[in-house]
């Protein structure tokens, strides 16, 4: 259940209204200036941002403008964009560029763009952002800042963001959206039977176990992945929750999509897709599900939509050329998102079996939000499956034959379809508020600022033989001004009893 805060939310300041007067003032033993006002400097590391349409972006985008409506100065170190289209995208340098947008200063640097991803190809291609980023991190660091926040994707990047906190003497938080390393394996795109996989699979956890305990604070979208956050070693009094939300513009519509009649499906029951495709995504269940159905007496008027760009829209097109059942279509613009999702009668949301339990797919909120049912696949037990749970069906991950016979048992009931989408709508509003998210991160931002450094953590080597705990290497000073927002989060010795997804 999501942590819902007790305050009120912060009260965002006009944009033409001029920002309060900072005065400076220089603590002893550092010859970084901080402010007496309570306007932070943050600085955020991220690789994709706006206006990239899907995915990490829109959450990433969304929590620096929040946080620059409330007062504060937000610089974010992003990548030129160019997902999901797996390209560069028009009107963007391909180098650096320094600029302004919504409040936010946004710093664009260049990285190489794979035509044919893979994983290797995909290693190499954060692992140049994370070089091509550094120079301007490190910059803005020492020229003073109050918290340094890096988001994951992109993982590899990270260790920037924490030399940079520790450049800037200022605490380092990680917000990881997505276990990397383990979906890069779990989904197939690096095989992990051999010898040679296996190595590589456990030197790439070990990095990223060793990562996440070098932040002082590390947050993640789901309880289950907070879970699994303890299970890979990070403190539990370091754990945190940050929800991913609906947007707001996203709510059912009164009438009928202007879809339906701009791509002829008037009259038609409408099974959705819309988003990213790409392996993760599991998309060849959808169309083995068009194809079961696409001859059962009933479902003549049925139709799958599948909407977005990746490189898995090549390989639909071709294997499902001969499906009269199936309409491809490229990602929509942002501003019709709404009337978008609300062309389904439901949504799908399939993930292949390795990675269902890594992460929480961002777009559920806005599905849910559309208030229409979901038909997801996911295994019983992990976070995905509870919180489709009572606003749609779930079925095994990998089961093409469960996965149409839930799509097709919900488009021949109208009623039930109804009933699940209004309880997809209350919990949309309930679990996935984005003005609780982002004063949740607000305060949590204050209350590391407001504190002092006063100790180094204990090296990996300590922590694995056992050694008690030393304090953290940010270890805070209590404030009576800034209390620490969150209790501790619970340890969970076995994450899978919990559910393994996030």
């Amino acid at each position: 259940m999501t942590r819902r805060p007790t305050f009120p939310a912060p009260t965002p300041l006009s944009r033409a209204a001029p920002l309060p007067d900072v005065a400076y003032a220089f603590e002893e033993g550092s010859v970084f200036a901080r402010p007496r006002a309570d306007r932070l400097r943050l600085l955020i590391l991220g690789m994709n941002y706006a206006p990239e349409p899907v995915g990490v972006a829109i959450y990433t985008t969304g929590l620096a403008q929040g946080l620059a409506a409330c007062g504060h100065e937000v610089t974010v170190v992003a990548a030129t964009p160019w997902y999901p289209a797996w390209a560069p995208m028009p009107g963007h340098s391909r180098g650096w560029s320094d600029r302004r947008e919504d409040g936010v200063r946004v710093i664009r640097c260049p990285h190489p763009i794979p035509a044919r991803p893979s994983a290797a190809r995909r290693i190499l291609q954060q692992a140049s952002w994370a070089a091509s980023a550094a120079p301007p991190l490190l910059a803005r660091a020492a020229a003073g800042v109050d918290a340094v926040l890096a988001v994951a994707p992109a993982a590899l990047a990270a260790p920037v963001a924490l030399a940079a906190a520790r450049l800037g003497g200022v605490p380092a938080w990680l917000h990881v959206q997505d276990f990397e390393a383990e979906a890069v394996f779990g989904a197939g795109l690096i095989d992990s039977r051999g010898r040679l996989g296996r190595l590589a699979a456990g030197a790439a956890l070990g990095f990223e176990a060793r990562l996440l305990r070098r932040f002082d604070r590390v947050s993640a979208i789901s309880p289950a992945m907070r879970a699994k956050l303890a299970q890979k070693g990070v403190a539990p009094e370091r754990i945190r929750e940050l929800r991913n939300w609906a947007e707001d513009a996203i709510r059912p519509l009164e009438g009928p999509s202007p879809y339906r009649a701009e791509w002829g499906l008037e009259g038609r029951r409408v099974a959705l897709y819309s988003g990213n495709l790409g392996a993760k995504q599991g998309l060849h269940l959808a169309l083995e599900a068009a194809r079961r159905l696409a001859d059962r007496p009933g479902f003549e008027d049925l139709v799958f939509v599948i909407c977005g760009e990746g490189p898995a829209m090549a390989r639909l097109r071709a294997e499902g050329a001969d499906l009269p059942n199936l309409v491809l279509r490229p990602l929509q613009p942002m501003a019709r998102l709404g009337e978008l999702l609300g062309l389904a009668d439901l949504h799908l949301l399939p993930q292949v079996a390795g990675a269902a339990d890594l992460v929480l797919p961002s777009k559920l909120a806005n599905m849910l939000a559309s208030g229409r049912p979901v038909v997801a696949t996911a295994a019983e037990g992990t976070q995905l499956a509870a919180e489709v749970a009572g606003c749609g069906m779930v079925t095994p991950p990998g089961d093409a034959a469960a996965f149409a016979d839930a799509i097709a048992s919900l488009a021949a009931a109208p009623r039930m379809r109804a009933a699940l989408g209004q309880a997809a709508r209350a919990r949309a509003l309930t679990r996935w508020d984005r003005a609780s998210a982002i004063a949740s991160a607000e305060l949590e931002l204050r209350a590391m600022a407001a504190r002092s450094r006063i100790a180094p953590r204990p090296t990996d080597r300590a922590i694995e033989a056992g050694a008690p705990p030393a304090p953290a290497p940010l270890r805070y000073a209590e404030s009576a001004a800034a209390p620490d927002p969150w209790p501790p989060a619970a340890a969970v010795p076995d994450a899978r009893r919990a559910g393994r997804r996030g």
